[in-house]
C-alpha cells in the first residue's frame, strides 16, 4: 500500500471510529446516548489503536499533521514528504467524517441540540477563552508528539506494535487534559470534519463555529513543534 493511500485510510478510520463514538454518545435515540465522557475517551483511544495498527506498516501511521510536522522538525521524517502526508490526512479526515454522518444519519433529525450535532464533527471549548484554549491544545499535543517521538523509528514513523502504546497516550490525554477543549490535538481531525459539517445536509444544524477553528489547527502545530525541539535538546 502506498504511504499516501495508507494515510488516507488510517485517518479516515480514525475519524470514523473517533467521531463515531461522539455521535453514539451525543445524538438522540442511539444505543449509547448520554453514556458520557469516559466512553468518548475510550472510543478515541481505541480509534487511534485500530488506525495505527492498520496502516503503521505502510505509512508509519502519522494520521495527524501535528505528528508529521513534529517528526519532520525532530529530523525523523523528510520535509519533502510532509505536503503529501498532510494532504492525505485532510482527505482521510473528511472521508471519515462523511462516513459518520452516513452511519448516524437517522439520528440527526431527532436530535434537537445543534451544538451536539456540531460536536459530532469537530471540537469546541468548555469555556471560551482563546489564549487558554490555545494553551490546552498546545499542551495536549506536546504530550502526544513527545511520546510518539520516543516510539517512532527514523525511517517513517510508527509500526503496528506501537498501536497500543499510542492509543493509551491518547486515552490519557483525553482523561486528564481533554475536558477544556475536547482535545483535538490533530488539525485534520478538526478542520476537515468542520468543513463536512458546513457542507452536509444536516437538519437543524448551527454555524460551524469558524471563529474558533484556528485554535485546533495552530495550537496542535505549535505543541508538536515545541515537543520536537524539546526532544532534540534532550538527545
Amino acid at each position: 500500500m502506498p504511504p499516501f493511500v495508507g494515510e488516507i485510510i488510517g485517518t479516515a478510520m480514525l475519524l470514523l471510529l473517533g467521531n463515531g463514538v461522539v455521535a453514539n454518545v451525543v445524538l438522540k435515540q442511539t444505543k449509547g446516548a448520554s453514556s458520557g465522557w469516559i466512553v468518548i475517551t475510550m472510543g478515541w483511544g481505541m480509534a487511534v489503536f485500530v488506525s495505527v495498527f492498520m496502516v503503521g506498516p505502510f505509512s508509519g501511521a502519522h494520521i495527524n499533521p501535528a505528528v508529521t510536522v513534529g517528526l519532520a522538525v525532530a529530523g525523523k521524517f523528510p520535509w519533502a514528504d510532509v505536503p503529501a502526508y498532510l494532504l492525505a490526512q485532510f482527505i482521510g479526515a473528511a472521508l471519515g467524517a462523511a462516513l459518520v454522518w452516513l452511519h448516524y444519519r437517522p439520528h440527526f433529525p431527532v436530535t434537537d441540540d445543534a451544538d451536539a450535532k456540531l460536536a459530532v464533527f469537530c471540537t469546541g471549548p468548555a469555556i471560551r477563552n482563546a489564549s487558554a484554549n490555545f494553551a490546552s491544545e498546545l499542551i495536549g499535543t506536546f504530550v502526544l508528539v513527545f511520546a510518539v517521538l520516543y516510539l517512532a523509528t527514523p525511517e517513517v514513523g510508527l509500526g503496528a506494535l506501537d498501536a497500543l502504546p499510542v492509543g493509551f497516550v491518547v486515552l490519557a490525554i483525553g482523561l486528564s487534559l481533554g475536558g477544556t477543549t475536547g482535545y483535538a490535538i490533530n488539525p485534520a481531525r478538526d478542520l476537515s470534519p468542520r468543513f463536512m459539517h458546513f457542507l452536509l445536509p444536516i437538519p437543524g444544524k448551527r454555524d460551524s463555529d469558524w471563529d474558533y477553528a484556528w485554535i485546533p489547527v495552530l495550537g496542535p502545530l505549535a505543541g508538536a513543534t515545541l515537543a520536537a525541539l524539546a526532544y532534540r535538546m534532550l538527545l
